[in-house]
């Protein structure tokens, strides 16, 4: 078994609203990797980090991404930070990732400074996302098969255009969909 597609993307990129419409249009289960580490652990990820701290949520996501990318054969939803495991990453070889890309002006709009969001509370917002950013997006392109921009678009609109992809057998063993992203000065702002 193996996911359709893995959708993986920063805080405010939308892999949980159009991970849900994508699985509906493909008639497949979706599985959220936060909310499967939120099931098993009785906990919410912000009461993890503050209990326990990152490197311990981190080794309870590797371990449900490792069981997901072996047992579940619908669309599968990481969490933002999931890609900064090696291990992750490896693993991902072979599957279709889905980077859904988003500016850091559009995902701080999308996020702001929730209680839901360890890594982006407290201090200052825009800098820890610029920062988030700067380390991720290399790792999320690294992985990615698929690109897609989802600033100023409707959640159904990327959702047409990944259905599209994903079923008419053009996706791409190459690392990135330079159609469907902008160009990289834009993900920066």
């Amino acid at each position: 078994m193996t996911p359709r597609a893995v959708l993986i993307g920063p805080p405010g990129a939308g892999k949980s609203t159009i991970g849900r419409r994508l699985a509906q249009a493909l008639d497949l289960e979706l599985l959220d990797t936060d909310v499967e580490i939120e099931r098993r652990t009785g906990r919410t990820i912000p009461e993890i980090f503050a209990a326990d701290g990152e490197p311990y949520f981190r080794e309870i996501e590797e371990q449900v991404v490792a069981e997901a990318l072996e047992s579940h054969d619908g669309i599968l939803s990481l969490g933002g930070g999931a890609i900064l495991s090696e291990r992750t990453r490896s693993r991902l070889a072979g599957h279709t990732v889905v980077y859904l890309e988003i500016s850091v002006a559009e995902g701080l709009k999308r996020t702001g400074a929730t209680s839901g969001r360890p890594l982006l509370t407290g201090g200052d917002p825009k800098a820890k996302y610029h920062a988030l950013m700067r380390r991720r997006r290399p790792l999320y392109r690294q992985v990615a098969t698929i690109r897609v921009r989802t600033d100023s678009r409707s959640p159904s609109r990327v959702v047409q255009q990944l259905v599209t992809k994903l079923t008419d057998g053009s996706v791409p063993d190459a690392p990135a969909m330079d159609d469907l992203a902008r160009d990289d000065t834009e993900a920066e702002q």
